[in-house]
């Protein structure tokens, strides 16, 4: 058995089969769609094969809106009480960062609210800092540091360490989903657009996704960035193996897994990206992840 297990939420952007393989608890987020004539559909984030990604950016593309939600706070209770049960005496959840979404403050009350039940559980909840792939990759170190023998205490100490050195560079194809999520203003981005535009998003040191510049065209913003991490960044030696997501943008990801491997001598997994972030940066965006050495290097308060 082991010494502890490893809990998330959706976001981490795990595919079915892994949340399965690594027998992981996860959180489902909700979700809702509303087509141009105003119909909502209501959805789980819990896509089950490779062409309902597709199918979920085709829909954004043709003019549909999706609009997110947090994990609340019963969806977390009901999520912790299910693990308790299961004989789950020890664990570590790893929550999206607060700089995007308050979930880990949910986490953290329904552990509170379990614990009148089963007042024996010691779970504790981190803020991972990041999103989607990531945080996914902290859930794998989490993973990996238990089965070398850590202690639950050790590797808290450890993710809260990394996760201030996860890294992410999202290049966005339309600036009106920056709007949308309130960004940029509509103006910037009318022009933006007109103007061919590509935003570059990166995390700061608050877990917050700030467009840090704009190249003209996508093969330029593609080279920026492998230029900046070149020049800013060194990858970890255990845990720095970069990762391509995208948001059902195959050959533009395949793209900058060239240029990559060009600079770096290896090309990333490539995955597509879960539909809650997808929601914000839209369809056809490519981001190269990783940990690295350093910590971020820019700053929501400037």
């Amino acid at each position: 058995m082991n010494k502890f297990e490893i809990s998330t939420d959706s976001t981490s952007d795990f595919y079915s089969d892994e949340i399965e393989k690594y027998k992981l608890y996860v959180g489902k987020l909700d979700f809702v769609k509303i087509t141009k004539d105003g119909q909502t559909i209501e959805c789980k984030d819990d896509f089950k094969s490779y062409k309902e990604y597709v199918d979920y950016y085709t829909d954004l593309s043709n003019g549909v809106v999706a609009k997110t939600s947090i994990l609340n706070l019963q969806a977390h209770i009901d999520l912790f009480t299910q693990m308790a049960k299961d004989g789950i005496k020890n664990a570590i959840h790893i929550s999206q960062g607060m700089g995007l979404s308050p979930t880990v403050v949910n986490a953290r009350k329904a552990i509170e609210e379990v614990k009148k039940e089963f007042p024996d559980i010691n779970y504790v909840a981190i803020d991972s800092n990041t999103t989607t792939v990531q945080e996914g990759n902290l859930v794998r170190i989490a993973m990996d540091l238990r089965d070398k023998g850590k202690s639950l205490n050790e590797t808290v100490a450890l993710l809260e360490k990394f996760k201030m050195q996860t890294q992410h560079f999202i290049v966005v194809d339309d600036l009106m989903y920056l709007r949308r999520g309130g960004r940029i203003s509509g103006v910037a981005a009318t022009f933006g657009t007109l103007l061919q535009l590509k935003p570059i998003i990166e995390f700061t040191k608050e877990g917050k996704l700030e467009v840090i510049r704009k190249e003209n065209g996508i093969k330029k913003a593609y080279r920026s960035v492998i230029e900046e991490i070149k020049k800013d960044y060194t990858f970890h030696k255990d845990y720095g193996q970069a990762i391509i997501v995208h948001t059902n943008n195959p050959k533009g990801a395949a793209a900058m897994g060239e240029l990559f491997n060009e600079a770096f001598g290896y090309v990333p997994e490539i995955r597509i990206m879960g539909p809650i972030i997808g929601a914000h940066v839209g369809p056809n965006a490519v981001a190269v992840t990783f940990l690295s050495n350093e910590q971020r290097k820019y700053s929501s308060n400037k």
